[in-house]
């Protein structure tokens, strides 16, 4: 079987080849002005020496730590991600968290007196909704602090950005603005055979060009091919965990049902209480009981 012209643009190594270094900088930096949608304006970025890795191969996901100038000299810190759905939005809450926390001196913090740069968390939701909420055609949510009653703004400087790739359903002909055209090209690049006729421009020729499959070396194609293969694989075991979640009448809540679908999650898949009560949408004890009930067996 002949491979696609392009990478897949969702497999970790091919994310990180096309928008980690400094060569290809300018391709990110479209992406996130896209995102920021005029509230800002970057013109460069620094790649910070701790980028990482997800915590394990199942929650993966490479990720960007950035400093980030804006047209108007400010600066600020932003992460980039390629999440999977496990422990969702409590791990976006911890990096956010993380990189605030992380600003803060060792030495005395009332000289600082918390003089806080801003941070965006931007994660690129691949194969899944939204965790916890109803199910909708959105796909691009700007998430701030806000007054719960009021919904007015309470802290500007902390933001997030998901993008749930699951609701991009837009195909060449309706592509819009620059935002589809991104969202268009992470979706379906590698199913692509030429550039579409609405991203003939300057920085998206540079990408299709830079993601020819051709283009890699030998080393490279073997780090991709394995990257893509983790990344089906993950997406095999998600497709299980669901069909299994649907078979024994979760969304129905049947306390029969939700115990099977853990137990099935532990002794096929080999999960963690947290990842089993993630997928499942159970609390944690309940998968504990599930667990302590299986040890009695």
């Amino acid at each position: 079987m002949d491979k696609p012209k392009y990478i897949d643009l969702r497999a970790d190594f091919a994310f990180k080849r096309t928008f980690g270094t400094d060569a290809n900088k300018d391709l990110l930096i479209a992406f996130l002005n896209e995102l920021f949608r005029g509230r800002k304006v970057i013109q460069d970025i620094y790649y910070n020496k701790n980028e990482h890795v997800g915590d394990t191969e199942e929650t993966g996901g490479v990720i960007f730590d950035l400093t980030c100038t804006a047209d108007n000299g400010e600066q600020f810190i932003i992460e980039v991600q390629r999440s999977s759905q496990l422990n969702f939005k409590r791990r976006m809450l911890y990096y956010g968290s993380k990189l605030i926390a992380d600003q803060a001196p060792k030495g005395s913090r009332k000289k600082w007196d918390y003089k806080i740069s801003e941070v965006y968390v931007i994660a690129l939701m691949d194969g899944f909704p939204m965790p916890g909420s109803e199910r909708t055609t959105k796909y691009f949510h700007d998430v701030c602090l806000c007054d719960r009653e009021t919904g007015k703004v309470f802290y500007e400087h902390l933001g997030f950005f998901y993008i749930e790739l699951i609701n991009f359903t837009k195909e060449e002909p309706e592509l819009k603005t620059d935002l589809d055209g991104w969202l268009f090209v992470l979706k379906n690049m590698s199913k692509l055979d030429k550039i579409p006729l609405y991203l003939r421009k300057p920085v998206f020729e540079k990408l299709f060009n830079i993601a020819e499959y051709s283009k890699l070396n030998k080393e490279e194609k073997i780090m991709y091919d394995t990257s893509l293969k983790r990344k089906w694989d993950n997406e095999a075991v998600m497709e299980y965990a669901r069909r299994e979640s649907k078979a024994e009448g979760i969304a129905e809540g049947m306390e029969k049902g939700k115990a099977e679908v853990v137990r099935n999650l532990i002794i096929k898949l080999g999960f963690t209480d947290a990842q089993a009560a993630d997928v499942a949408e159970v609390s944690l004890d309940f998968v504990k009981k599930v667990r302590a009930s299986l040890k009695e067996e």
